[in-house]
């Protein structure tokens, strides 16, 4: 555990911001959810201590995922109440864990960087936009729904020009001096002394906010409403703290409907989890790399205790981990501090964390988003060419516009047309050599691997061949040849007599003039040899 605890004075802090950055989510992803406020908490504090604990994942922090909001809400109405759908929650998680035991996680690979770096840019946009209202005073969507089209009808951005004809005068004031405290903390102050690196601008900005709701709460103008502010419940005695847990429904494991919504669950949390562990590593400044598998196994026991005891579904999260990262969180005891954080806060102090303004939040969150959306990051991507900026567009648009797993599915659909386009053109070489006679003399090299996808590119070289020419078709580094481009040549052989083109075969077997079979030839020469 040294090697855990030697980083504690970066991990500390990191999970304070993380903490602060996790409350309002957990909570705002349970309302968006149309679950009980408390399931939301119960997902963040295990997502962090258990999750925590069985991840392999150095920065990685779990907890309640905006990208399944609309799943839960619509399963918490169809399989009958609450209770029917932690049973499903409970199987979802199992399926995780038999995921993690056939190694599903090498799944997360698969996924092009252009696409996961649209992902981080396109939550960090979100996030600025999202927070917009919150900063102002106008809280009519929930916090964590991320989705273009929000839970009160209108969109992001008829949420955002809403704002200013109901800006809250309180929030604004002191969300903008938070916004300051965290600029001149992390561009000054935080380079002035250790004090400033261990007492985190965050922190500094929340207690800020609480005193500054404290003092004017009697102002009428200057003042913050309650529906401004973090809204923990807060449970009479210990008996009412007890009495917010759910518990799973155990009659209805044979209803068919709860199994289509664990196996949803399972699915679409395994899928998102690996795309965050695949980006958090990415933004790592170490360079850890996270076990795939293992981490389907932390979030399937997760989930499986999470829909236990009344809890929401659980996955990595982006948001959090970024912040965790931005923080110089080092090790996973940031992630399971924050746990034990969210756990002794909602018992012992749910009243004052009542009292911390969300335009705060905002402005914490706002650092965050700015942080992942960088505009230097689309022009380094236009830099890369097309095939990089191309993906990582329209992944980005597709997250704004519509929401998380879209946005990825179009920038992957996108990536593979692109691959498509790569291959297609990249199958082959072809260059023309002028005779001494002015007879024209084509070579055309195959690449190591062609395959149906390069039968338009190479069936177009080969009709534009002019009569009376020579090809030179060279196939000695060629590993696999795909059958429908050796019956294009084999066809070419029969053309090529009838215009009169001379074709040398240039093999590891040799040269061949004209082969009369391109068939017989291939299947000794390469298709047997690939598939022994």
């Amino acid at each position: 555990m040294k090697n855990q605890f030697q980083y504690l004075k970066n991990d500390l802090p990191a999970s304070i911001v993380v903490f602060f950055v996790a409350i309002p989510l957990c909570l705002g992803i349970a309302l968006a959810s149309g679950a009980p406020l408390f399931s939301g908490l119960i997902a963040g504090i295990i997502g962090g201590i258990v999750v925590g604990l069985l991840s392999g994942s150095k920065i990685g922090v779990s907890g309640p995922a905006a990208g399944l909001a609309a799943i839960v809400l619509t399963a918490i109405g169809s399989l009958g109440g609450f209770e029917n759908f932690l049973l499903a929650v409970v199987l979802g998680g199992a399926i995780q864990i038999v995921f993690g035991i056939l190694k599903a996680g090498i799944i997360g690979y698969y996924f092009p960087s252009s696409v996961i770096k649209g992902m981080l840019t396109g939550i960090g946009i979100i996030i600025i936009l999202k927070q917009i209202p919150h900063f102002f005073g106008y809280d009519s969507d929930p916090e964590g729904d991320f989705a273009f089209l929000q839970v009160d009808g209108g969109n992001t951005f008829s949420g955002i020009f809403e704002t200013f004809s109901n800006i809250s005068l309180g929030s604004t004031i002191i969300g903008v001096i938070a916004m300051a405290i965290l600029l001149l903390w992390s561009n000054v102050l935080s380079k002035k002394g250790k004090f400033f690196q261990l007492v985190q601008g965050p922190l500094v900005a929340v207690v800020t906010g609480i005193v500054y709701y404290v003092l004017t709460s009697s102002n009428d103008k200057i003042g913050i409403s309650a529906e401004h502010l973090v809204s923990v419940p807060v449970p009479d005695n210990f008996d009412s703290f007890l009495g917010q847990f759910s518990f799973p429904n155990f009659s209805q494991i044979t209803n068919p409907a709860v199994w289509v919504v664990a196996f949803t669950i399972a699915l679409v949390a395994s899928l998102e989890t690996l795309l965050c562990v695949e980006a958090t590593d990415k933004l790592d400044p170490h360079k850890n790399v996270t076990p795939t598998n293992r981490e389907l196994f932390a979030q399937g026991a997760g989930n499986m205790l999470s829909g236990m005891i009344g809890g929401l579904p659980i996955t990595q999260v982006i948001v959090r981990s970024s912040a965790n990262i931005q923080s110089g969180g080092r090790t996973k005891l940031s992630a399971i501090i924050h746990g034990f954080l969210l756990l002794i806060s909602v018992i012992l102090i749910p009243t004052l964390l009542n009292k911390i303004p969300l335009s705060v939040l905002a402005a914490v969150l706002f650092i965050v988003g700015y942080k992942l959306a960088k505009p230097a990051l689309f022009k380094k991507m236009y830099d890369l060419g097309w095939m990089q900026f191309i993906p990582f567009i329209v992944t980005v648009l597709g997250i704004v516009f519509i929401d998380l797993l879209y946005g990825i599915g179009l920038g992957l659909a996108v990536g593979v047309v692109v691959i498509l386009i790569n291959s297609y053109q990249n199958s082959h070489f072809l260059h023309k050599v002028e005779g001494e006679d002015g007879s024209g003399k084509m070579k055309m090299t195959l690449a190591e691997e062609v395959t149906f996808f390069n039968k338009g590119a190479i069936l177009n070289e080969l009709n534009s061949l002019p009569e009376n020419s020579y090809l030179e078709l060279d196939v000695r580094k060629t590993r696999f040849l795909d059958n429908d481009i050796i019956e294009i040549l084999d066809d070419f052989a029969f053309k090529a007599k009838e215009r009169n083109i001379d074709i040398k075969l240039i093999s590891e077997r040799g040269v061949i003039e004209n082969p009369p079979s391109y068939i017989e030839f291939f299947k000794l020469d390469i298709i047997e040899p690939s598939i022994s």
